[in-house]
Order: C-alpha cells, then sequence, then structure tokens
C-alpha cells in the first residue's frame, strides 16, 4: 500500500491559520457588532465567493443530493453558530481549545461509520493534543475572562463544546464528498449556514443598546471574517476530502497555536512556561503524523 499524501496535511495547516484570522477579526469585532451580525459575514460572504468562483471555474453547484451533503451542511452551520456566540464572549485561544475536543469525537465515529479503527500513532496524537491544550487552558490568566459573567461563561463554553461534536459530524461528511468539487461544497455549507444565521436573529436575544457609527475599520474586519473563512473553508473540505479524518482532525488542532500566536500580536498576550509546554504538546503530534508523508511529495 502506498504511502499517502502530505498534502491534505499541508491544507489542513493553511486552513487552520486562515480560521485562526477569522477568529481574531471576529473577537474584535466584539463590541462593534452583535454576534448574530459577525456570523452573517461569515455565512454570506463565503456564500457569494465560493458561488461564484465555481461558476467560473464550470463547476457544477448542488443543492438537495447527496443526502450527506445536508448532513455537512447542517451540522457545520450549527458549529458555526455556537462558535460565533462563543467568539465575541472567550478570547480565540480559550474557543478553540474547547472546540478542539473534536478529533475524539471524529476518531470514535470514523471507527463505526468508515470501518476505519484509530491507529495506535492516533490516539497517542490525540492524547498528546488534548493534554498540551488542558494545560493551556488551565495556565490561563484569570483577569482574561474577569469581566465575563459566570452566567455568561458558561454558556459560552457549552455552546463550544456542543459546537465540537457537530464539527465531528460535519468533517466525517466531508470525508465522503470528494467526488463534489470544494467550491460547490463551500458554497452549499454557506448557504445552510445563512439561514442558520438568519434563524438566530429570531430566536436569539441582541443588544438592546444602538449599534456605532459606522466606520471603515469595522466594516474591513467582517469582510477580513468572510474572507478568510472562505479560503480557510476550501482548505478544510480538500484536506478532509483527501486525507484520513481521524489525522487532519489532529492537524486542526494547530488552530489553537496559530490563535495563541495572533494574540500575542494583536492583544499583547503574554505566555508562560505551562503555555509553552502546552503548545509543544499540540504542535509534535502535527510534525508527527506529517514525516511519514513528507517523502511522498
Amino acid at each position: 500500500m502506498g504511502k499517502e499524501s502530505i498534502r491534505p496535511y499541508v491544507w489542513m495547516l493553511l486552513g487552520s491559520f486562515c480560521f485562526a484570522c477569522m477568529a481574531a477579526a471576529a473577537h474584535a469585532l466584539r463590541s462593534s457588532f452583535d454576534w448574530q451580525i459577525i456570523a452573517l459575514a461569515r455565512s454570506s460572504i463565503p456564500l457569494i465567493l465560493s458561488a461564484a468562483l465555481a461558476l467560473l471555474g464550470g463547476a457544477r453547484l448542488v443543492l438537495f443530493a447527496p443526502g450527506i451533503l445536508w448532513v455537512r451542511s447542517i451540522a457545520g452551520s450549527l458549529s458555526l453558530v455556537c462558535t460565533f456566540f462563543a467568539l465575541t464572549v472567550l478570547p480565540p485561544p480559550h474557543v478553540f481549545t474547547l472546540g478542539s475536543t473534536f478529533p475524539i469525537w471524529v476518531a470514535l465515529l470514523s471507527w463505526p461509520l468508515y470501518d476505519e479503527r484509530p491507529s495506535r500513532q492516533v490516539w497517542i496524537s490525540i492524547f498528546a493534543s488534548v493534554l498540551g491544550i488542558a494545560i493551556m487552558e488551565l495556565s490561563t490568566e484569570p483577569q482574561e475572562t474577569a469581566d465575563i459573567s459566570t452566567s455568561l461563561r458558561w454558556l459560552a463554553i457549552f455552546s463550544t463544546l456542543f459546537a465540537a461534536v457537530s464539527t465531528a459530524v460535519a468533517m466525517l461528511g466531508l470525508h465522503r464528498l470528494s467526488h463534489i468539487h470544494p467550491w460547490a461544497i463551500v458554497a452549499h455549507f454557506s448557504g445552510v449556514a445563512l439561514l442558520f444565521t438568519l434563524a438566530s436573529f429570531v430566536l436569539g436575544r441582541q443588544s438592546a443598546t444602538p449599534p456605532p457609527p459606522l466606520r471603515a475599520e469595522p466594516l474591513l474586519l467582517l469582510f477580513a471574517v468572510g474572507s478568510t473563512a472562505t479560503v480557510g473553508q476550501l482548505f478544510l473540505t480538500k484536506a478532509f476530502a483527501a486525507g484520513p479524518p481521524a489525522k487532519i482532525s489532529v492537524v486542526c488542532l494547530m488552530q489553537v497555536v496559530f490563535a495563541l500566536l495572533l494574540d500575542v500580536l494583536l492583544w499583547n498576550r503574554r505566555f508562560n512556561v505551562p503555555m509553552l509546554a502546552g503548545m509543544v504538546l499540540v504542535m509534535a503530534p502535527t510534525a508527527w503524523l506529517m514525516a511519514p508523508q513528507s517523502r511522498e511529495d
């Protein structure tokens, strides 16, 4: 049996960086817009861009079939709504830390769904990565979330954990959609996510204070949310369609590290020794999983 290509892992790394940038932009907008507005930009801009690029590239857009495409889009939309609510409450590294439990669900669900029993390498990688993420979470300074009410913080935590399970279902669905053009998958997901986002305006409580006057910077950040999400979604779609879901999901944990690095650049976050140790535990499994494939390309 031939060796796997390294390309899906590189795609996932690039996608993880794009999603970290998206999360940073969304968190920066928390004082300018309600989370529903930010989620609306996240879903509508990728829908417009991906549909246009699909048509320009000659890809056929899909709507009703196959059914697994709807499973992927609905699960991903639930994850999107929950995640964007959490991003306006918690710092991005916290959201990615809690959401990064999804590789466990991917590995476990891959067993009955695809008859792919997780290898020892995958289990060790998951354990090391989750341990590293737990260390990073425990080393977080208390003042970072001091201005958040306890009830709102716990709601954001549970929303993120629910998003992790939904993400696992969505990622496994992608693995069965390799026959559909990536831009068509992104467009379908974005369209369904737009419907879920619009529903959140009705079901979700919005702030009573009027929004601040529109300025160029928040509008550019909204576009950054949508554009980085578009590119990140493309890379993620290609990675999970071409690579083994359990291994690709471990590489996706690099979002946590990227989010932390952006926190340093944008909000002057400081690293302590446990934080650095946790980052190493997250990054090491990614390098380990990619190393055997590096000689293929």
